[in-house]
Order: structure tokens, then sequence, then C-alpha cells
């Protein structure tokens, strides 16, 4: 037995010690779970697209599959978060649905994104395709030099406007074959024919 000396003394009973090593296991997961490391593993950063249906469907359109990138944007426009994102989806369902002969839908995203972002030279571009579609001419030159003023060096814009004056002004063939000199080796060939029978 422990003697008194004038200090309080005491054995620890089984009991004290199991509350005892509870207290230290609660205070380590406390500090852990607390510590800088566990924060920045909380905090994550995910690289990729917000919004996958509009990724996908952009890809799909680069690809030419108007039908599966209309499908997907269509998807991507529910979860649009934000102006931009629904001005992206419009101005490529502007554009999908200029590649599955579509133009009066493509029309509607077309004007939803210019009426929204006057600047936005690629869907004057793709108006202008649209407008051509359906043999709206003029529309389509207006759409076409709008969209030169504002990014003037565009290969897209120029690609257009060769296929506007195409459709305005075809170009005929003005090429002319000479048959003269195949006509020439035929008698050729017919008079040695002649020459031997005898």
């Amino acid at each position: 037995m422990a003697t008194d000396v004038g200090v309080f003394y005491r054995e620890p009973d089984v009991k004290t010690k199991y509350i005892s090593l509870w207290y230290v296991l609660a205070l380590v997961v406390l500090l852990l779970t607390w510590s800088p490391l566990a924060a920045q593993e909380e905090s994550k950063t995910v690289i990729g697209p917000r919004n996958a249906y509009l990724a996908d469907g952009a890809d799909a359109l680069i690809v030419g599959d108007g039908e599966e990138g209309v499908r997907l944007t269509l998807r991507g426009l529910q979860f649009a978060q934000g102006a931009r994102e629904k001005k992206t989806a419009h101005a490529n369902l502007c554009a999908g649905y200029v590649m599955i002969d579509k133009s009066l839908t493509a029309l509607e995203h077309c004007n939803w994104v210019l009426e929204r972002d006057p600047y936005h030279w690629r869907t004057y571009n793709n108006r202008a395709l649209a407008y051509l579609r359906l043999g709206r001419y003029e529309d389509s030159e207006a759409d076409i030099a709008r969209g030169q003023e504002l990014q003037p060096r565009s290969n897209k814009l120029k690609i257009a406007k060769g296929m506007l004056l195409d459709e305005m002004e075809p170009v005929t063939e003005n090429i002319e074959i000479d048959e003269r000199r195949s006509a020439m080796e035929e008698n050729v060939e017919d008079s040695d024919e002649t020459d031997t029978v005898e």
C-alpha cells in the first residue's frame, strides 16, 4: 500500500487507464483532422471542363459529327452555368444546326448569341452560312461583311465569302478542248493500216 507522506497519492485503476487512452486517441484524431495537410487534401483542384457535355459536343462538331454534336450540346445547355457557357452552347448549336441542314433552327441560336454579344464574329460566319443555305444572299453577304470588320484575317469568313460568290455568280467553265491533235493521230493510225493492206 502507498503511504501518506503529506502528498496525495492514488494508484491508478484499470478504468482510469482506458479513459486516458481514449483521451489520447481523441486528441490524435483531432490534431490530424485539423492539420494543414488535411486541409490541403480537402481542397482539391480538378482539371477538365466544367461542363463535359458542352466539351464533348464541341469535339463532335469539330470532327464533323453534327447530329451527335447537337445532341450533346443541347444536353450541355441544360447544365450550363453562367452567361459564358450559355453563349458557347448557343453558338455551337448555331454551327451544328447549319451542319445538319436545319438552317431555320440554326438562325434561332445564332440570333440568341448576337443579341447578347454583337462582336462574336464566328456567329456572324455561321449565320451567314445559314442564310446562304436558305437562299438569303443579301443577309449572308451582310453577315460576312460584319464578321470581316471584326476579324479581317479570318480564313473561315473568306471561305464563306467564296461559297456566297459561287452561289451568286457561278463560274462557268471556259475550257476549250482542242481535239485536232487526237483527230490527226487517228488519221495517222488509219493511214498506216491502209498502207499495209494491198
